[in-house]
């Protein structure tokens, strides 16, 4: 009789474990297509939360196999759409942000045969209510895998990333009323790729990337565990003062997606890798990378790193996390065995550990 009471609870137990953990993260209807490095935002359009996805890596991961496909995510129907693609033949490590119902999709790069890259200062502006695209006022300075995100539904704020010059750690700010831009005050961080970061009110907070290695260390890039909040001056939109944070729960990743929620004052980060890699997943050493499990937030509130529930089925190499009130939308990227995935994944905003 003890032994069947045992076993019955055991079995509970594995039940309750099991629900608990396959609740994590529930999926949604996938992408028409397998995609990786593709620009994510999400945006409200007549009371309805829309995810868009912009570009990024088809399924063979080939120098020629990026897109200038674009689709449209109904959360509350769970359905995707294809929409008119982007302007051009597609490009990597662009970033999206949703500001005055309209979605700017910024930077990134064009790969070639011989490994070269063709960096861009383009800004594509999709409209959803008019199903439309058009060209918007070029970057100052061509960019690719920086961190965007958007001031008082106005101001534009590109953080640091790739130029045809080098790593950066410039800002680059445009006003959407005047259509320019200008630099604002640069982050006194170590200049940084594929880092990860949002703007939640007058805040900006990124984290990690990669960094220039040195030849004593031995890579060419390496990942910067620096993390770091910017706050906006409200009387100039180019003034920033900016502040190091401690370290985030986990190890320094590249391509952390990343989104912010002013409703929360939270940035929510989820999966990235501890591994520097190439467009194809595979190290400048040799070594695949590997997406993390980590999903975890900076809460303004309480100016404090707070730990959410793993993924079950983690990716990395992305560029942009859609918060919705339900939870974060996480689209495409890559899975284990670096390895595109077509993946709709929502991760609940489970209750968080500091």
């Amino acid at each position: 009789m003890r032994k069947s009471v045992l076993l019955i609870l055991a079995l509970l137990i594995q039940q309750v474990g099991f629900s608990a953990w396959a609740a994590n993260a529930e999926e949604l209807q996938p992408i028409p297509v397998p995609l990786s490095n593709n620009a994510v935002a999400g945006v409200r359009i007549e009371k309805q939360f829309l995810v868009y996805s912009f570009m990024g890596l088809g399924a063979k991961k080939s120098w020629n196999a990026f897109t200038n496909a674009a689709y449209a995510f109904n959360v509350k129907y769970n359905t995707w759409t294809a929409i008119k693609p982007a302007p051009g033949i597609g490009r990597l490590g662009a970033v999206a942000v949703a500001a005055r119902e309209q979605v700017f999709v910024i930077g990134g790069y064009v790969p070639d045969p011989n490994g070269m890259q063709s960096v861009v200062r383009t800004v594509s502006i999709y409209e959803p209510a008019a199903l439309r695209w058009h060209e918007g006022t070029d970057l100052p300075s061509a960019v690719r895998d920086a961190v965007a995100g958007v001031y008082r539904d106005r101001y534009i704020y590109v953080i640091g990333g790739f130029t045809p010059s080098g790593l950066t750690n410039q800002v680059q700010v445009y006003d959407l009323e005047t259509k320019q831009w200008s630099q604002a005050t640069p982050s006194p961080g170590t200049p940084v790729l594929g880092h990860a970061g949002s703007l939640v009110n007058d805040t900006i907070i990124y984290i990690d990337g990669a960094r220039a290695g040195t030849q004593a260390e031995g890579g060419k890039y390496l990942p910067s565990d620096e993390c770091w909040m910017g706050k906006i001056d409200h009387h100039d939109p180019k003034k920033i003062t900016w502040s190091k944070l401690p370290a985030h729960p986990g190890a320094a990743r590249y391509r952390i997606a990343a989104g912010g929620s002013e409703k929360d004052q939270r940035v929510y980060f989820a999966g990235g890798s501890d591994g520097i890699y190439d467009f194809n997943g595979i190290g400048m050493d040799g070594k695949p990378a590997e997406p993390s499990p980590t999903v975890f937030a900076y809460n303004l509130k309480s100016n404090a790193w707070e730990t959410i529930d793993d993924m079950p089925n983690p990716t990395m190499d992305h560029h942009g996390l859609a918060v919705q009130s339900d939870g974060l939308i996480l689209v495409g990227g890559m899975g284990k065995g670096q390895k595109v995935v077509g993946n709709t994944v929502m991760i609940p905003k489970a209750a968080a550990k500091k």
